[in-house]
């Protein structure tokens, strides 16, 4: 075993730190930061944003279309959080939103006891380590650099988002396999996801099955469970 690839929610942070504190933080800032002034980044968002409404509508007419207002944006993009549906326009937005609220502060994340202490005995032993969630690379580097146990981010080697894959494909694990220059074989892949285990093993990775408290799914069928880091051994 050469590396170790990890999801994030359920996996190295409690669920309720993405659902219950991330996506209401940046719900509750959207008026406001989708008005802010001279920035780029968000000018090509909100193009976004516009287009996905567009497409969303499903209108198939060759109507000349008005371009949605503040408020209508801001009501969509609501309801994306809330239905939790992955616009890769929503994903950007959130981090920049993170980014302030990690660099004021008010946001931290509490990683579970085990996690920061597996971490870095796993980088002292010569492992590589690598993230693989839903969430942007950039919102997965906001986390790790503003958890109560310091800025881990040096710890990892390779972030990988959607971008790469979806979860539940075994082509996307075999990606990040060609990524990291090993064998699947190689790479341990730890999540709370049976869908996302049966992908990586399915593309030859080892795997384990993440049991934590507040996790919504407690079943790890035919896959080895651990309820900590520290089970895992090499």
């Amino acid at each position: 075993m050469r590396a170790v690839l990890l999801d994030i929610e359920g996996t190295t942070c409690p669920v309720p730190f993405v659902s219950q504190v991330l996506f209401p933080y940046a719900r509750e800032r959207l008026d406001g930061f989708l008005q802010t002034e001279g920035n780029a980044a968000l000018a090509s968002l909100i193009e976004a944003i516009d287009g996905a409404m567009a497409a969303d509508d499903g209108a198939a007419d060759e109507r000349p279309r008005r371009a949605p207002s503040h408020d209508e944006r801001v009501r969509f993009l609501q309801s994306l959080i809330d239905q939790d549906r992955k616009l890769p326009a929503l994903k950007e937005l959130q981090g920049l939103i993170w980014d302030e609220g990690y660099a004021s502060g008010a946001l931290q994340c509490r990683l579970f006891d085990d996690v920061a202490p597996a971490l870095r005995a796993w980088r002292k032993d010569g492992l590589l380590l690598a993230v693989y969630s839903s969430g942007s690379v950039k919102a997965q580097q906001l986390l790790y650099g503003h958890s109560t146990d310091g800025d881990l981010r040096g710890l990892f080697s390779h972030w990988f988002d959607t971008s790469t894959g979806p979860k539940g494909e075994a082509a996307s694990y075999r990606a990040i396999a060609r990524e990291l220059a090993l064998a699947p074989a190689a790479i341990l892949f730890v999540s709370d996801s049976k869908s996302e285990l049966e992908a990586a093993r399915s593309a030859g990775m080892a795997t384990r099955f993440s049991l934590r408290p507040q996790n919504p799914a407690v079943d790890p069928g035919p896959f080895e469970a651990i309820t900590s880091l520290a089970q895992i051994e090499f």
